[in-house]
């Protein structure tokens, strides 16, 4: 039997907090993985400590700075890098639609709600990175990243119209609906 590394991100498109990616690979059926976003809190909470428990994980940050500084596909491909070194699995599975040209790399549309390994890293990347967001939310209490988690709500955008950027704001992201906040 194949030893399979599932992947997935988390982060990709919000305009705050970092990309955040993990790389796992189940060492036994874990009852009720599927896409993150299809799990309430409370059970991505509890299915991310018996993940962490019961699997080999790999979890890879780029705060907002290296995402300005880089680029989010510079990221995702060091990221991708870095977790097949780490990992050592016969298959690598990407949830998405590219595999960045890296060898042994596969990539399928949707695979964290298919695939269990692609699951469990689509709960580790996200509740990794709420977590983050909570803690900014209270390090930067003006801009409510513990309720929207950086992306570009209404609140959010009003927030940033009034405040600024934050230092864990991506500059390099453009929003449309202004032209260019006062910056801290």
């Amino acid at each position: 039997m194949k030893n399979l590394c599932g992947i997935d991100e988390a982060g990709r498109g919000p305009l705050a907090g970092p990309l955040v990616m993990a790389g796992v690979i189940l060492y036994e059926p874990i009852e009720g993985l599927t896409d993150s976003k299809q799990l309430c809190e409370t059970k991505r909470d509890s299915l991310y400590e018996i993940i962490v428990k019961d699997a080999a994980y790999h979890i890879v940050t780029f705060d907002s700075e290296a995402i300005d500084t880089k680029g989010i596909s510079a990221c995702l491909i060091a990221g991708l890098k870095e977790i097949m070194t780490t990992l050592r699995a016969d298959d690598y599975l990407f949830d998405g639609n590219t595999a960045f040209k890296i060898p042994d790399l596969r990539c399928k549309i949707k695979a964290d709600l298919t695939v269990p390994q692609v699951s469990a890293a689509s709960i580790l990347a996200k509740v990794t990175r709420d977590r983050i967001m909570v803690e900014m939310g209270k390090r930067f209490p003006l801009y409510g990243f513990e309720k929207h988690k950086g992306y570009g709500t209404k609140e959010h955008l009003a927030a940033i119209a009034e405040n600024g950027y934050s230092p864990i704001h991506r500059k390099s992201f453009k929003i449309k609906s202004f032209r260019q906040p006062k910056l801290f």
